[in-house]
């Protein structure tokens, strides 16, 4: 299971006392017509947790005892296009950069495990479908699915392996990935705040295999995140 950071629990945990407090203030309407525009921009600030979904093959190194995930800390950064399709629907284009590092601890028989990270710069162009309820007061509750692209500028996909004094593990630079979340909208005087969590799955085998210790074993390797988002819309 993830776990984000106890600084980002505590951040979620501010704001969530800011929408009660402000819910107890009464029933004042914050931006009545907000929804009567068909178009909204804003950014997310987020953080992720990352790791890999992967199988081993049939047969593997008898050296090898086990492969196992280390999920590591990361952060996004977003800009926010939305459209109003209908009361409850809306298109979004959230374009952005992310931050991504995941781990492999990798246990051989009688020699020191050994980790394998990949770090990941990603430009990520997803396009999103947001299905909110009717406001109550000056909240809503939402649901978000859609697909994303992600092209990882520090992928090492053209390296050679060869030339390398220790093997690395490979990652291809293009990634596809389905976004499934939920959040809740929160309507304050000037804009509208939202917190949403966002699970992301990989679609396609990004491995690049070769005859490393550390390709051979996996017979896959898609990508997985959890993300924490804090949505500023106008």
């Amino acid at each position: 299971m993830h776990t984000l950071p106890k600084y980002i629990v505590g951040t979620a945990l501010g704001w969530l006392m800011i929408v009660t407090g402000t819910w107890a203030q009464g029933a004042k309407k914050n931006l009545a017509n907000f929804d009567t525009r068909p178009y909204h921009f804003g950014f997310l600030l987020s953080a992720n947790q990352s790791d890999f979904n992967f199988a081993l093959r049939d047969s593997v190194s008898p050296e090898l005892m086990g492969i196992a995930n280390l999920p590591q800390a990361g952060f996004n950064m977003h800009l926010m296009a939305s459209y109003t399709l209908s009361r409850h629907l809306r298109l979004r284009f959230v374009p952005g950069l992310s931050f991504q590092d995941r781990g492999l601890n990798y246990a051989f028989d009688g020699a020191p495990a050994v980790t394998k990270r990949t770090e990941a710069v990603n430009l990520d162009i997803p396009l999103l479908l947001k299905y909110r309820s009717d406001r109550v007061g000056n909240f809503a509750a939402f649901t978000l699915f859609g697909i994303k692209y992600a092209r990882d500028f520090q992928s090492q996909e053209d390296v050679n392996q060869q030339l390398q004094s220790d093997n690395i593990l490979r990652l291809k630079a293009g990634n596809f990935a389905a976004d499934v979340g939920a959040g809740i909208d929160v309507f304050l005087p000037f804009f509208k705040f939202s917190i949403q969590a966002v699970s992301e799955h990989g679609l396609i085998n990004v491995l690049i295999p070769d005859d490393s210790n550390y390709a051979n074993p996996l017979e896959y390797l898609k990508t997985r995140s959890f993300v924490l988002s804090f949505c500023f819309e106008g």
